[in-house]
């Protein structure tokens, strides 16, 4: 499925949060993990003394060093999968891009901090950038909430489906999750009606008991079909939920109530400016919740 795990690491206990998870889904999978660290020249070159700035090639290979043997102690965990450590010039989300773009079937897999409030996922950081460029499916977790991974690292994958071709997309992925770590999968529909399902006269207002269970059942009915689909490619168990509410909201309060959850999402595939909107559903989730996140950009 995957060729590689690409894992950027920094040296902090922030990205290194991601790494019990990686020794389960290498294993998972079958496939080698690449750890990758990048030497930002620019930022470094920006935080010297002019009268220092003649020893840059100096603190750059010591700079090197250092993360090549840091790189290479992370690596004797993975000592039951092939491990390769790389060592990258350049700037951090830039270069994780470029080097995830060498082989297609890369999953990337990151850490972010774990900030509550306004500051949560804060926009620049690292993984958002991540987050926004790759092609690449991602793997994301939040540092702050993250612990020592249990041998089951997942106990089910909560996907998130609108009724769209779009969402669907990430169906077959789940699939081979489910199927490759052995979890079960829940796929939820959150619905809610417009603002124009409560305008109207007082003599023509609709009958909204009639109207939400006509919603919830249609919903639940296209949840039937995909649990069908999936338990038809093997994967051992599918339930499905539907719940009014607003649909980033409902996704994160529900996953947090299933014990050690993934969620699964797609999103769509915008180039330049328009990338990854912010204020989508897929950025509210990744943004707001505490479960582990995988992205496959539509």
């Amino acid at each position: 499925m995957y060729t590689k795990i690409l894992v950027p690491l920094d040296g902090s206990a922030t990205a290194e949060a991601v790494l019990p998870y990686v020794e389960a889904l290498a294993a998972g999978f079958k496939t080698s993990v690449e750890l990758v660290s990048v030497v930002d020249i620019g930022a470094m070159a920006a935080h010297l003394a002019g009268d220092r700035i003649q020893r840059l090639d100096g603190i750059i290979a010591t700079e090197e060093k250092k993360s090549t043997s840091y790189l290479e102690q992370v690596a004797k965990r993975f000592s039951h999968v092939p491990t390769a450590c790389r060592i990258v010039r350049g700037h951090a989300a830039e270069t994780i891009l470029t080097t995830a773009s060498q082989e297609s079937d890369t999953l990337i897999a990151m850490a972010t901090h774990g900030h509550s409030g306004a500051k949560r996922w804060l926009l620049g950081s690292v993984a958002e950038k991540v987050l926004r460029g790759t092609t690449h499916p991602l793997f994301l977790v939040r540092a702050a909430v993250a612990k020592a991974a249990p041998q089951r690292i997942f106990n089910s994958i909560v996907v998130p489906l609108d009724g769209s071709l779009l969402a669907e997309q990430i169906l077959p992925t789940v699939s081979n999750w489910a199927q490759a770590l052995d979890v079960e999968v829940t796929l939820i529909r959150a619905f809610e009606f417009p603002a124009s399902a409560y305008y109207g006269s007082q003599d023509d207002l609709p009958d909204y008991d009639q109207f939400r269970e006509q919603t919830r059942r249609e919903a639940a009915d296209y949840l039937k079909a995909k649990e069908a689909l999936l338990v038809g490619e093997g994967v051992r168990a599918v339930s499905t939920v539907t719940i009014e509410g607003a649909a980033a909201d409902e996704i994160v309060s529900y996953a947090q109530s299933a014990p050690r959850a993934l969620i699964a999402m797609s999103t769509h595939g915008r180039s330049g400016v328009r990338r990854w909107l912010l204020g989508s559903v897929t950025e509210k989730v990744v943004r707001h919740g505490d479960d582990p996140v995988l992205v496959v950009r539509g």
